[in-house]
């Protein structure tokens, strides 16, 4: 007898709280977890669209920010070594097609940092044999290889030192 006792405070407790939090006026059972039912719905589209929004504001974000921000630097240190610094939105396999477009021009890198946080980033040290060789072909090879047109035509051909 006591037990049910029990379980029916703890009922109208916990009744006692839902009517609280869903501002219903009843006291009856079912309206108050119709009500119940009725606010979580509420609750979970509300939040739904807290979520589409903040998402839509992310994407915003990013074409703000990386909008066209695709940099390819190229220093010449000294005959033959060149500092190169490449900035681009992160995606992709651009250390890849980086270090194949490096190979393709006989380039060695002698030290590099990578980081792809917010953005890939690349600065590295390379060194070439070909006195030739120039900033500015290393920098078209690069925009190239990165998949960005570097304004010139596509059937120019750049000079390897590889090829003997």
């Amino acid at each position: 007898m006591a037990c049910k006792v029990q379980k029916r405070i703890l009922l109208r407790r916990k009744l006692h709280i839902l009517r609280v939090l869903t501002n219903s006026n009843s006291a009856k059972r079912i309206p108050i977890t119709k009500s119940t039912v009725l606010c979580i719905f509420k609750l979970k589209h509300a939040l739904e669209t807290v979520k589409r929004e903040y998402e839509n504001l992310l994407a915003t974000r990013r074409e703000y920010i990386v909008k066209d921000n695709q940099d390819v630097k190229i220093e010449k240190v000294r005959t033959g070594t060149f500092m190169v610094r490449v900035t681009c939105e992160k995606g992709g396999d651009k250390l890849v097609a980086i270090l194949e477009a490096f190979d393709e021009m006989c380039l060695n890198v002698q030290q590099a940092r990578v980081s792809c946080e917010n953005e890939f980033s690349l600065e590295a040290i390379a060194i070439t044999e070909d006195q030739n060789l120039d900033a500015r072909h290393v920098t078209e090879a690069l925009l190239k290889a990165l998949g960005k047109q570097s304004g010139e035509k596509d059937s120019q051909k750049f000079h390897n030192c590889c090829n003997l």
